[in-house]
């Protein structure tokens, strides 16, 4: 385990992406743990360079330069604990989310149990899903051997069978598996990940140990028919996600070496903040977390301490991004656009971004592709996690998000919006939440760091969560109604800490701002219109404290599921007013 930290200590904390690496410092002021800099570097884990280490001692550099402290000695390695001249730090963690995606197999008994919950468990980790292997497939077995030759796994998970359930049947699937891997170059062979009926571990042990460079073992992810559990399947897979990697990117080892072996995926540590958030609120709504990248789209949801992870490569920004059209039309990213843009042009973006993932958006069309192409991408990630939501979500209604609060959001292309009112509309636009809601940007991608820090100190991410680091956008009001465009469906009223108040009926269609200056405090009183829902059920009232943020208290009437009109040159018109309404 790492070394706990103990008071005024600091601590560096790495992110490897695959276009940017950043180095950021932790330490104490005042008592409280603070987010003191960061030093931000192209990554070199991919092409030309193909060593992580180079990115990484880039940023650390330049974060010595911002902060005035040095971290790495004169062969470029990390000095800890901190030295008694100040140089150095107490410790260290790192978050890893570059590299190409990694072709999972997932093997398991009945397509809608065990096979399901692997599937989920392979959502949690940077994965792509080629093959699937159950009870009910009707290849033979030279042909299931063969599919997965040519599958060219670079990793097997094994699931199947409750507890002192079914093994027959289990070792059955589990021979034409075990002689893939005999056929395969021994440098070519895949680790192997078992998280099924947990009797069968000492034969599995037996027949595969030989056949793979690793194998990982973990609680069965479907002890019973009724029961799912994937976060020990899930910690152990970030395991085998960190060892690939080492063996893929020079440079990965010696960064996994500085964190004491406890080197984590960037999804796979936000998903612990979140969950940790979650734990620690102990309401009745979820908390999400968004956070839309180059390598994937992650949503990462938190219920009373239980967590849903998705991580989706096929929605993320960089050298995947032609094959998002594999799962949506052109017609629905022309949709989110404000300005008069050809398809074909549209499509040429696609694949220009794909070569140079790092492109920084210059003309106000490269802009509105960008952010068409990220609302499209955040919303089928936020679909496609949706279907994975425990029962204790609570949903208004099947088809919308669940009640989350807070939103937290992430993710270069929202960081670096020219505005934040454009990365709220973005996030308005794809996430669609509903009810009352405050909405966070992580403009400087702490999140899945603290969540790497926590293994190391709890108090920390807790302390720079409450210190402004974060920036809030602001709260969010959703109205549900089927009232007819332009009906009045809420009465708005925003009483001040010096008794001043604003007032405010929101028709339906409309986004209003009403003024709330960060950190300040007012009182917020709703009465829905025509059977509207803000949360509380159908025409129910609602009075709270609310905290101002960048935008204040934000309206949205206009609608859930958001219906966008037909005809382009009204929808255009549209998003226009709604840019200007949130000062886009």
């Amino acid at each position: 385990m790492p070394v706990s930290l103990l008071q005024d200590s600091s601590l560096l904390a790495v992110n490897v992406g695959s276009s940017s690496t950043r180095a950021v410092l932790f330490d104490v002021v005042e008592g409280q743990y603070r987010f003191i800099a960061s030093g931000q570097a192209r990554s070199t884990a991919d092409a030309p360079f193909k060593d992580a280490s180079i990115g990484v001692n880039q940023a650390i550099l330049r974060l010595q330069t911002v902060t005035g402290k040095t971290f790495l000695d004169q062969d470029n390695q990390l000095i800890t604990p901190m030295q008694s001249d100040g140089s150095g730090v107490d410790a260290f963690a790192a978050t890893l989310s570059a590299g190409p995606v990694l072709r999972a197999i997932v093997v398991g008994l009945l397509s809608d149990v065990s096979l399901e919950s692997a599937r989920r468990l392979a959502e949690t980790a940077y994965l792509q899903v080629v093959e699937t292997f159950g009870l009910n497939d009707q290849r033979k077995s030279d042909e299931q051997i063969d599919a997965i030759l040519r599958a060219r796994p670079d990793v097997i998970i094994l699931a199947g069978g409750t507890d002192g359930g079914a093994s027959r049947s289990v070792q059955k699937i589990l021979e034409a598996v075990g002689l893939a891997c005999y056929l395969m170059p021994e440098e070519k062979r895949p680790p192997v990940l078992f998280a099924g009926n947990q009797s069968l571990t000492k034969s599995i042990k037996e027949s595969l140990k030989s056949l793979t460079p690793s194998l990982h073992f973990s609680p069965n992810i479907r002890p019973s028919l009724d029961t799912e559990d994937l976060a020990p399947a899930s910690r152990e897979l970030a395991q085998v996600f960190a060892g690939i990697r080492k063996r893929q990117i020079p440079g990965v080892e010696n960064l996994a070496t500085w964190t004491g072996g406890h080197l984590l995926p960037t999804a796979y540590a936000e998903g612990r903040i979140v969950r940790f958030l979650s734990q620690m609120s102990g309401a009745s709504r979820g908390i999400l977390g968004v956070d839309i990248g180059t390598t994937a789209a992650v949503i990462a949801a938190g219920f009373n301490g239980k967590l849903t992870l998705g991580v989706y490569p096929q929605y993320g920004l960089g050298d995947n991004l032609p094959g998002l059209l594999r799962h949506t039309q052109l017609d629905d990213i022309l949709r989110w656009l404000h300005l008069d843009i050809a398809p074909s042009v549209v499509r040429d973006y696609l694949y220009q971004v794909s070569l140079y993932p790092g492109t920084i958006p210059v003309t106000k069309e490269d802009h509105a592709i960008g952010y068409a192409i990220s609302r499209q991408a955040i919303y089928l990630a936020m679909q496609a996690a949706k279907r994975n939501f425990p029962p204790e979500a609570s949903f208004l209604r099947k088809d919308l998000l669940p009640l989350f609060e807070p939103i937290l959001a992430g993710g270069g292309v929202l960081g670096d919006a020219p505005t934040p009112g454009q990365s709220l509309l973005l996030l308005l636009d794809a996430l669609q939440p509903v009810g009352i809601t405050s909405i966070i940007l992580d403009q400087n991608n702490l999140l899945p760091l603290l969540g790497a820090a926590a293994e190391y100190n709890q108090l920390l991410p807790v302390q720079v969560l409450e210190s402004g680091a974060f920036m809030s956008l602001g709260t969010v009001v959703s109205v549900i109604s089927s009232a007819a465009h332009g009906t009045p469906v809420l009465r708005a009223r925003l009483t001040y800490a010096d008794g001043n108040d604003i007032r405010s009926e929101v028709k339906f269609g409309g986004l209003e701002i009403m003024p709330l200056g960060i950190g300040q405090t007012a009182r917020l009183t709703l009465q829905p219109m025509h059977r509207s829902d803000i949360g509380n059920g159908p025409g129910r009232n609602a009075a709270l404290q609310v905290v101002g943020g960048v935008l204040g208290v934000v309206i949205d009437a206009r609608g859930r599921p958001l219906v966008l009109p037909e005809d382009p040159v009204r929808r255009r018109e549209l998003f226009k007013k709604w840019l200007w309404s949130v000062g886009g």
